[in-house]
């Protein structure tokens, strides 16, 4: 399929949504090329506490709570929605913050949702992934795990209360062996903070050699919030990360985006390792077009590698 038939279908496929079980991109980012799908967020805040998050901005910085009545609302989602599209765990709440190893929310709505037929792409920066590799091993399931760095004392800045690299990684290998398709997003990538070119390259080989298949990647985009946060982390860039964001840049769907130009440069090392390995790559929300060999942006077209033999 042609990409520009590809996106004329976005268009034309309708929705039915549920109470919980949403259209994703319901603003329809004019950049946004992920295809048709559903976004399920379990909880409501996220307690990893991201500097980068984008979430922030509407739905605040707080700690991780279940939805209310979240697992009735799912069943009766189900009477509605359209079961041959993808259902995204989670889109602006990672579905295994630390709440879940007691909560155990996100494990009863995957056992509900792989019952009754749903195809699953689930989204996280945890290893807390792993316990439910019995559930997504019975079901049409699978994986990204964001990784930006490989620098855990970088990563406890960026993202403070999420695992390690190294547990997630360890995450990525165990999903892996267990033939679960896994993907990495790595991503948001910060000028000045995470995009050395050489740790990048030797990233995006760490993560192929462990099993990853598909990566999606993306520069940091601004928004008040994150970025006052961001600049609260690493106050020796300010000056620099301003005039980048502030006068050099572009509003897209109301973010502040680096340069054309700049957004290319940063990305480039990881779409060249990626092409060197074989895998599929591809960048989110960048309007990057050549910056992709995959049928999908997002991981979901990892869900057809599944042997159903």
């Amino acid at each position: 399929m042609g990409f520009k038939r590809f996106l004329n279908n976005i268009v034309m496929i309708k929705f039915v949504e549920g109470n919980i079980i949403r259209r994703f991109d319901p603003w329809r980012g004019k950049l946004c090329t992920c295809p048709p799908k559903y976004s399920l967020n379990p909880y409501t805040g996220c307690s990893h506490m991201c500097i980068y998050c984008y979430a922030t901005s509407y739905i605040g910085r707080r700690r991780s709570t279940p939805k209310k009545d979240v697992v009735d609302r799912v069943m009766r989602d189900l009477k509605k929605i359209d079961k041959n599209l993808i259902i995204n765990m989670s889109t602006s709440s990672d579905p295994y913050p630390p709440e879940e190893i007691d909560l155990k929310v996100t494990r009863k709505i995957l056992k509900i949702l792989i019952g009754n037929g749903c195809k699953i792409l689930i989204t996280t920066k945890s290893s807390i992934v792993v316990r439910d590799i019995d559930i997504l091993k019975s079901g049409r399931c699978a994986v990204m795990i964001t990784i930006t760095t490989l620098d855990k004392n970088l990563s406890k800045k960026l993202e403070p209360n999420a695992p390690p690299p190294e547990e997630r990684l360890r995450a990525l290998e165990k999903l892996s062996n267990e033939n679960i398709p896994v993907g990495v997003r790595i991503d948001p990538i910060i000028p000045y903070v995470n995009n050395d070119e050489k740790i990048l390259k030797e990233l995006v080989k760490t993560v192929v050699d462990l099993g990853a298949r598909h990566i999606t990647t993306s520069t940091y985009k601004a928004k008040p919030d994150n970025f006052k946060r961001v600049i609260q982390t690493f106050p020796e860039l300010e000056d620099k990360l301003r005039k980048l964001y502030y006068e050099n840049s572009e509003i897209i769907n109301g973010y502040r985006y680096l340069n054309i130009k700049i957004r290319k440069e940063i990305l480039r090392p990881i779409i060249e390792e990626a092409s060197k390995f074989g895998i599929t790559y591809a960048t989110c929300r960048e309007g990057i077009l050549e910056y992709r060999n995959s049928k999908s942006c997002d991981g979901s077209h990892l869900i057809e590698l599944i042997n159903y033999a």
